[in-house]
């Protein structure tokens, strides 16, 4: 492996950990010539399908792409790296599962979507912003209506659908959460309504 710093092929493992999957193997490495110390990752090579992007294009798929991706959409929020590790990790594990030979990238950015939503919302939204390229504040806020239904629902044991939302997101104005249920007939009152004592 070569140094970063001085380019020497020569150089000696001082440190390896296995990861807590056990997929990936974190070496520490001293250079031989200049004493740089720096970290390599292994991890088992699988046959991963070509990548078909949205102008038609098809490239290899690559792992760092994807990490950096999420990196951006997770900066200044606490979410470890293992963490984002992880989520490349599953999306690998699908697309090899999957068994073909070429994957859209727009079904990709979905499993990225439906994984980074139940990590961490922010970056869920930062990503989605970029990768569904909303052309206006409108599909923005529908975004965010739908991530807020999905978490009222989480939080008070529901399933989200539902829930609807009576009103558009402003920032005047706080979305209204409305729970269905099974409705009366007209003009049916129940016996012990207040309303209905004389």
């Amino acid at each position: 492996m070569k140094c970063p710093s001085c380019g020497m092929l020569d150089n000696k493992v001082i440190d390896s950990r296995l990861s807590a999957n056990g997929e990936v193997t974190r070496r520490r490495r001293e250079c031989e010539k200049c004493g740089r110390r720096y970290t390599t990752y292994e991890r088992v090579e699988e046959a991963l399908p070509l990548i078909v992007k949205r102008d038609g294009r098809r490239e290899p798929y690559e792992r760092l792409k994807l990490l950096k991706g999420l990196e951006r959409a997770c900066e200044k929020r606490q979410v470890a790296s293992e963490a984002l590790d992880a989520l490349c990790a599953a999306i690998e594990h699908e697309l090899v599962e999957a068994g073909d030979r070429e994957v859209s990238s727009s079904v990709i950015g979905e499993w990225v979507m439906t994984k980074l939503r139940e990590l961490d919302q922010v970056a869920y939204v930062r990503f989605a912003s970029v990768y569904r390229r909303f052309d206006d504040i409108d599909e923005f806020l529908d975004e965010l209506q739908h991530l807020t239904q999905r978490g009222r629902a989480k939080k008070e044991g529901l399933p989200s659908e539902r829930l609807r939302i009576s009103a558009p997101l402003t920032p005047s104005t706080p979305p209204a959460v409305v729970i269905a249920g099974p409705s009366r007939p007209m003009g049916k009152e129940d016996d012990d309504d207040p309303k209905s004592e004389p």
